[in-house]
């Protein structure tokens, strides 16, 4: 488990290491993130192994722009008006994946086929999206029965005896605390609901 200070931070090696299907620590904005490529199957397997987590619950991601999410779902007139309202922000969406494209179980759910995903604010996420060109699994960075973790000391502590651990940690020490992201899910016809209530309020 190779620790870095996010203030000594190389972009390059943190990409290289995703593209070599690493795992990673990382501060968002909303609290530490567990991610990896998520196109990876053996990374997004991996990361489901260090949360001790079942593949039954789906793990969202983030990217950096919507064009990088056009590759893996049907942009619609809602998702641009939410675009234009909300993002980048902590506003999730859950809509269904384009058939055919063979995202890993875990990334897309197994039983409606749906993935979670939003446009991150926060500018190491979104920069290791952009410099990837691939969305980011980003998962809170905690064991299945912790809560999300806004302090790398307990990330460290909460991982350094437990097997296996994430490849790499970015330590940028205590984060300001913010309530999780927003999560609504997207129907065909328009219509969203809120499966659970962040700090955006979404009206479209």
């Amino acid at each position: 488990m190779e620790i870095i200070s996010y203030d000594s931070l190389n972009i390059p090696y943190i990409v290289d290491s995703l593209k070599q299907g690493k795992t990673i620590v990382y501060p968002t904005e909303t609290c530490y993130g567990l991610g990896c490529d998520a196109t990876n199957r053996e990374a997004v397997e991996k990361i489901f192994e260090i949360k001790h987590r079942q593949k039954d619950k789906s793990v969202l991601v983030v990217a950096s722009d919507p064009s990088i999410m056009m590759e893996y779902i049907e942009w619609t007139p809602v998702l641009e008006k939410i675009a234009e309202r909300y993002w980048p922000g902590p506003l999730t969406v859950v809509v269904c994946a384009k058939n055919g494209y063979d995202l890993p179980v875990g990334v897309k759910a197994a039983d409606d086929g749906t993935i979670a995903f939003r446009i991150t604010d926060h500018p190491l996420a979104s920069q290791l999206s952009k410099e990837l060109g691939k969305p980011i699994v980003s998962t809170s960075a905690n064991l299945a029965s912790y809560k999300s973790p806004y302090d790398s000391a307990l990330v460290r502590a909460m991982f350094d005896t437990s097997i296996p651990q994430p490849d790499i940690i970015i330590d940028a020490g205590k984060l300001v605390e913010h309530a999780p992201s927003t999560v609504i899910r997207l129907g065909r016809d328009g219509e969203f609901h809120v499966l659970r209530q962040g700090e955006v309020i979404v009206r479209l």
